[in-house]
């Protein structure tokens, strides 16, 4: 039988070597993540495309660190459930890894979701806590969860029935270490929601075991390729597992930087490569279509760093593929239609 390629057995083979899991039963996702930061803690981990706001990975993990304590100092214990409802930003993931570093559960939701949606998933779920930003105040003002605020300082009054924290305020902590609580990777770490496109949206489980997992597959041709210091643009939502999962934690615990893009614009879009020497761009096939249709508005800009573009959600057409790849030459062209962007 053939190490790679088709066998006797009519089982076609990958040339890439086999996927090895970490086999530690006790092992934390954002522990993990951390683990080798030593070899690079000044390394851009975080970018912020609208202001230009860098965080290292030494920075990156202080604030999960503080952030994690802060919440367990609000009262969040293991396994109670905390909502995230806020579009992209560098703060996002930092709030993500700092519910799961206290070891509770992270949810997020749509931030266009109505009232009626946030209460659905609310009722479902029951969080304990509720981490928004001015703008979508007045969504979640009367779910009667306490609240921290991102995005504004505390001389900026909003009237809660609940407690109401800032942000900033929780990263004030002076601590060094992540919480020291017991974790399994069988724990859930997120509980993510369909969109409900097939009926009524459903509560995904997600262990700490799936996080990691996916960060392995997602990074596997990185690995294989040695390659290293790569740039990923997150266009996609955050909230929705290919943003939260195959790009943010998968490549931050790769040691790549994650660009955030706060809400998608194709010139914007185009910029931010430009201007950060993006190397990855996960994208949806409308994005490709553009990328393939505006030759002179996309060849106004530097777009040679690109190495990689994938795109999910849908199949793309061979034509289409073809016709990006002129626009964009030293990029690859890919598409994953097993993983929803």
């Amino acid at each position: 039988m053939k190490s790679s390629g088709y066998g006797k057995d009519g089982i076609y083979r990958s040339h890439r070597p086999p996927l090895i899991l970490p086999t530690n039963p006790n092992l934390n996702m954002v522990s993990l993540l951390f683990e080798n930061i030593s070899l690079y803690p000044d390394k851009p981990a975080l970018i912020d495309s609208n202001s230009g706001q860098i965080l290292n990975f030494s920075d990156l993990k202080s604030m999960v660190t503080n952030f994690s304590h802060g919440i367990i100092n609000l009262g969040i214990e293991k396994g109670d459930v905390v909502m995230i409802f806020t579009p992209n930003s560098i703060q996002y993931p930092i709030i993500f890894l700092g519910i799961i570093a206290a070891c509770a559960i992270a949810t997020t939701i749509n931030p266009v979701y109505t009232i009626s949606e946030i209460k659905k998933q609310v009722n479902d779920c029951k969080p304990k806590l509720i981490v928004t930003i001015p703008e979508l105040w007045d969504k979640v003002k009367d779910l009667n969860l306490d609240v921290i605020m991102l995005g504004c300082k505390g001389d900026q009054k909003l009237v809660s029935k609940s407690k109401l924290v800032y942000f900033d305020y929780l990263l004030n902590g002076c601590h060094e270490e992540l919480p020291k609580v017991l974790t399994k990777q069988s724990d859930t770490a997120a509980l993510l929601y369909s969109s409900g496109t097939t009926g009524v949206s459903k509560g995904v489980v997600l262990s700490h075991m799936n996080f990691i997992a996916t960060s392995f597959m997602a990074t596997n041709d990185q690995e294989y390729e040695g390659e290293r210091h790569n740039v990923f643009l997150c266009v996609v939502p955050m909230f929705h597992v290919s943003g939260l999962s195959a790009i943010l934690y998968s490549q931050l615990k790769m040691g790549n930087a994650v660009v955030s893009m706060s809400k998608f614009n194709f010139e914007v879009m185009l910029k931010a490569v430009q201007k950060y020497r993006v190397t990855h761009l996960w994208i949806v096939p409308p994005i490709i279509l553009e990328l393939a249709n505006k030759h002179s508005f996309v060849k106004k800009y530097d777009l040679t760093s690109l190495k990689q573009i994938c795109s999910g959600a849908a199949p793309l057409g061979k034509e289409l593929m073809i016709k990006c790849s002129k626009n964009v030459p030293n990029a690859r062209i890919m598409q994953v239609t097993k993983l929803a962007f």
